[in-house]
């Protein structure tokens, strides 16, 4: 059995405190392949390849059983605030 959506989530909440935090097991169940957005303070003054290797670091146990991790965003909250205005104010198609 591999590591399930939860423990995905609580490593990230314990180790990063996200202040939005989603996470898709993509795997059908199996837990090795993952999908994940996340807000945190802790990507202050960070490059995007940066964030993305402390999501990473954070995740380090639950990686020895994970094949695939998609990182879709990882945001400091002032860019998750603008992306989430931009979305409110496009108009619908």
């Amino acid at each position: 059995m591999g590591v399930t959506k939860e423990q995905v989530e609580s490593s990230l909440t314990s180790k990063l405190k996200p202040s939005h935090l989603e996470v898709i097991d993509t795997s059908g169940g199996c837990g090795a392949s993952f999908v994940i957005e996340i807000v945190s303070e802790q990507f202050e003054g960070k490059r995007l390849l940066e964030r993305h290797r402390i999501v990473n670091a954070a995740l380090e146990e639950e990686m020895k059983q994970i094949h695939a991790l998609s990182i879709k965003k990882a945001l400091t909250p002032e860019l998750w605030k603008q992306q989430q205005e931009a979305e409110k104010s496009k108009p619908d198609a």
